[in-house]
């Protein structure tokens, strides 16, 4: 493992704990199961979809599923890619959404 990768790997290391891991797969699992039951009704609860949103929303639901179910990357690139502090943020972003 490279120098840079080691760094990124320690930089996750705070959140690399089994509370943080299953908070993320139920935020996923959560936006997952309310997209697919009605998107009208989600689309309607966090402000519609647009170009970014759609996006932001696929790549946080695939990044806390990666980061969720224990997969560590070994190269740097897709451990920033898949790092569970965007993920976390997006998702903990649209929850509030939806729930206000």
């Amino acid at each position: 493992m490279s120098n840079f990768a080691h760094q990124v790997a320690r930089l996750h290391a705070p959140v690399d704990k089994a509370l943080w891991r299953a908070l993320s797969l139920l935020l996923g699992f959560y936006h997952v199961a309310l997209l697919m039951w009605d998107p009208e009704q989600y689309s309607v609860s966090i402000g519609g979809f647009n170009a970014v949103i759609a996006p932001l929303l696929i790549w946080a639901v695939c990044s806390s599923m990666v980061f969720g179910v224990g997969f560590k990357p070994r190269h740097w690139v897709w451990q920033l890619c898949f790092s569970p502090y965007c993920s976390l943020t997006i998702l903990g972003y649209l929850t509030v959404l939806r729930l206000l």
